[in-house]
């Protein structure tokens, strides 16, 4: 699923994008397109900071209150990192867009064709950023994470931890089969008995029942799961057990 945010203070400009979005998706059913709109900036920011994250933002920038480019720097100081593409009447706020990193500046009245041409573009890099970064739920906020930067997920009674290469170790609101489930689609990245998910590109060597890990943890694994993981790490290396 990706979550579209459209802001706009005109209702029947909202409309009419709406229409456009809602036309997209029929085309694109695959994509999945939750879309929420917002007549003000402020309640777009305030929705963020609960913890809403969209991964596309359309917004005017003339709008009564906070206007769009405003906004885009409050996203920018949140720290938040969706894609933002303004839609509005003049061109001459452009410069003032990028500063924010803004992704593209469209001057109403947007052609269809033009509009989901971007719409195509931005999905594709959208797939492709997926394919590297997971989104965690921790302590009311959302935060994206590399997966390369995933050494090992451990299990510690009822709560999990990830482990990172810069030595952060995050606690995630999910369960052990939740997070197996979220990295399913990264290969070497494997659930190791009950209590760690692995990233077999940060591991140095096995020895005994450990896994010695490049962050210099040794992570002590049951008889069972060694022996399963050993193989799947040699093949992982090699294509083939021998």
């Amino acid at each position: 699923m990706y979550r579209i945010a459209l802001c706009d203070d005109e209702q029947a400009e909202i409309i009419k994008t709406t229409g456009m979005l809602s036309d997209y998706k029929k085309i694109h059913p695959e994509l999945d397109l939750e879309i929420e709109t917002f007549d003000s900036a402020e309640k777009l920011l305030e929705n963020v900071q609960e913890g809403y994250a969209p991964e596309l933002i359309l917004m005017d920038i003339y709008m009564d209150g906070k206007d769009g480019i405003e906004a885009g720097r409050v996203l920018r100081r949140m720290g938040n990192e969706s894609r933002i593409i303004f839609l509005t009447a003049s061109e001459k706020h452009a410069v003032e867009a990028f500063r924010v990193d803004a992704t593209q500046y469209l001057v109403k009245p947007v052609p269809e064709t033009e509009f989901f041409a971007l719409l195509d573009k931005q999905f594709e890099t959208l797939y492709e950023q997926r394919q590297k970064y997971v989104t965690l739920e921790m302590d009311n906020k959302i935060m994206r994470v590399m997966v390369r930067n995933v050494v090992y997920c451990e299990a510690q009674g009822k709560r999990q931890y990830l482990h990172l290469t810069d030595g952060t170790q995050l606690c995630v609101h999910m369960s052990m089969a939740g997070l197996e489930e979220l990295f399913r689609a990264y290969e070497g990245i494997i659930r190791v008995g009950k209590w760690y998910i692995i990233n077999m590109d940060h591991v140095e060597g096995l020895d005994s029942q450990t896994a010695q890990m490049d962050s210099g943890q040794r992570l002590y694994l049951s008889r069972e799961a060694y022996q399963s993981f050993r193989k799947q790490y040699i093949t992982y290396y090699t294509g083939e057990f021998s």
